[in-house]
């Protein structure tokens, strides 16, 4: 089957059509014609960093496909069920005519969108709501609950979800970061009460908008060089949640203030085959039938084209360049 890979980590041009053999599946397996993917930072970093063993190595994690065959033990789908999902990270990528996936990470695809559409959307909804409700435990779909949400890097792709799940499933007012014209609209388009400029320091930029502390803090970015700024703005026995990858983090001004600190990993699940797995399946299902209602929107803000080694490396320059707001999408191999 086709497939786009890399032979050997580095550069953008690592990136070249392959044509591996058709995966077998396992007995939780799902085996997906996929029909469309998405491009995350972790596969960018993924690329330029990781080294593949045995093999050229297959990145992606975002999917929307048609199930091809299933497992022994399969009792949630059937072939010719539409579905979307993440992926894991510890198996071969969504960058291929054909993807094995466990079952119980998949959800069935909002019927409202298209495959494009649909596949912007798992990694980072199950990022955000995991993050939101399960490492903030904020309370879901309760809007009596008052508070402030600051999400820095409201833009990108999880804070695209996050902004519309805060906005329209809690009462919190939610503060996101941006500061070019386009990324502003965007946050605002997607719900956000305010926005400041993470080029300024984040606390004045707050107290700008006449809002003293935050409750709650989505570090998407750049956590380690807005801590100090957080560490002054975040109210008393508040939550920091964070998913970036900071080399170090001194999170020792916290203590006086109680704050609870979090990470969020959302291949924590699929990783270590949790108790709790198939919660990431429901929540998909959850997500699907939010945007089937109109509650959410599809992330995708640029359509790369067909799944080519081509279209690949010019979505990774693009995310590469820190220009990239929402989600770059690639339709299926033809």
């Amino acid at each position: 089957m086709k497939a786009v890979g890399y032979h050997h980590s580095g550069a953008i041009d690592a990136l070249v059509d392959l044509d591996i053999p058709m995966p077998e599946p396992g007995p939780r397996d799902l085996l997906v014609r996929v029909k469309a993917v998405s491009v995350n930072p972790v596969d960018v970093k993924t690329r330029a960093g990781s080294a593949p063993q045995d093999g050229p190595r297959i990145l992606g994690y975002d999917a929307a496909g048609v199930v091809e065959r299933v497992g022994s033990d399969v009792t949630l789908f059937a072939p010719g069920d539409a579905v979307f999902y993440a992926g894991a990270i510890d198996r071969p990528g969504s960058d291929a005519e054909y993807h094995l996936v466990d079952e119980r990470i998949v959800g069935a695809k909002p019927d409202s969108l298209d495959w494009t559409a649909a596949a912007a959307l798992p990694l980072t909804a199950l990022t955000a709501f995991e993050l939101l409700f399960d490492r903030m435990r904020v309370p879901f779909g309760s809007f009596t609950a008052g508070g402030t949400l600051l999400v820095i890097n409201g833009a990108g792709g999880v804070g695209s979800i996050l902004i519309q799940l805060a906005r329209r499933l809690t009462g919190l007012r939610v503060a996101a970061t941006a500061s070019r014209p386009e990324t502003i609209a965007w946050v605002r388009s997607l719900g956000a009460h305010d926005v400041i400029d993470h080029h300024r320091p984040l606390d004045a930029e707050l107290a700008r908008i006449g809002i003293g502390q935050a409750d709650y803090v989505a570090g998407l970015t750049a956590t380690d060089r807005h801590i100090e700024a957080i560490a002054r703005l975040i109210a008393p026995q508040g939550t920091l949640a964070l998913i970036d990858d900071p080399e170090t983090l001194d999170i020792v001004p916290f203590k006086r203030k109680a704050v609870t600190i979090a990470w969020e990993l959302m291949f924590t699940r699929s990783l270590f085959h949790t108790p709790d797995m198939a919660r990431q399946g429901v929540i998909l299902n959850e997500i699907a039938a939010l945007v089937d209602a109109g509650v959410l929107r599809s992330t995708m803000t640029q359509d790369a084209g067909p799944l080519t080694a081509e279209n690949l490396r010019r979505a990774h320059a693009t995310v590469e360049s820190g220009n990239a707001y929402g989600k770059i999408v690639l339709s299926g191999i033809a």
